[in-house]
């Protein structure tokens, strides 16, 4: 096959790739990052502790964890239909490619929100700050850097399993690499795409760590505490009032 006849397969592949997993990160985020801040309120000494609750959600994350993706693509497959209409093609490959990625996520973040300062959430507590203003304020401003990290880690995960979805007709590198490298015996074809993989995966993973350590100079774990002082209350006018007198 001459490059001329593999250039249009790549570029379609690609770009498949590269909706299939931009779509299912979205919606990985959307879904685990409350999922993993909730695992941490509800654990043990949390602000929401619920011990019951926070049993519940880990056993039901380790589960979906624990799935090989090819098996859960094939266990999804009516729930995939009912969503999409089919279960081929790339937009039936995001639901099992979300529904994978999802509890994957909410474990790096509940991982990443433990190491956000006790001190600083106790402050909060003490100037009168809810539950909803310790996560907002605190929790998910501090863990950013962690959390980017956290993303770029699904991310290359996730091209891993959207090259997997392509066994089953989902499209994609992956689906290139199985119809024109290895049923049809195109090696060359092949290798160009695994070069092509690596290549994106380099380039995502650099992406995410320059943002990372951006975010962690410019504020990172003590970002917070310029904006705590937003919470402060205002002294009652009639302290004042007293004071001058």
């Amino acid at each position: 096959m001459t490059w001329s006849e593999m250039q249009p397969l790549l570029s379609q592949a690609c770009w498949d790739t590269l909706y299939m997993v931009g779509w299912s990160t979205l919606i990985a985020v959307v879904g685990g990052l409350p999922l993993g801040v909730l695992l941490v309120l509800t654990d043990r000494g949390g602000l929401l502790q619920n011990v019951v609750v926070n049993r519940v959600i880990g056993q039901i994350v380790n589960v979906a964890r624990s799935l090989p993706f090819i098996i859960l693509m094939v266990a999804l497959m009516s729930f995939t239909r009912t969503i999409t209409g089919t279960t081929i093609g790339r937009e039936a490959a995001i639901v099992p490619l979300a529904v994978g990625a999802i509890p994957f996520f909410a474990r790096l973040v509940e991982t990443a929100v433990r190491e956000v300062d006790g001190g600083l959430v106790e402050a909060v507590q003490a100037m009168g700050g809810s539950t909803w203003t310790v996560v907002r304020r605190v929790l998910v401003p501090e863990s950013l850097p962690s959390l980017i990290s956290s993303a770029t880690t699904t991310v290359v995960a996730l091209i891993g399993y959207s090259a997997m979805a392509g066994t089953v007709g989902a499209g994609g590198l992956g689906d290139i690499a199985i119809r024109y490298g290895y049923q049809r015996f195109e090696s060359g074809l092949m290798w160009i795409t695994v070069a092509v993989l690596a290549v994106v995966i380099s380039a995502i993973q650099l992406a995410g760590d320059y943002a990372a350590r951006t975010l962690h100079r410019r504020g990172g774990h003590s970002g917070a505490a310029p904006r705590l002082r937003l919470l402060k209350t205002r002294k009652p006018a009639s302290a004042d009032v007293g004071k001058a007198a």
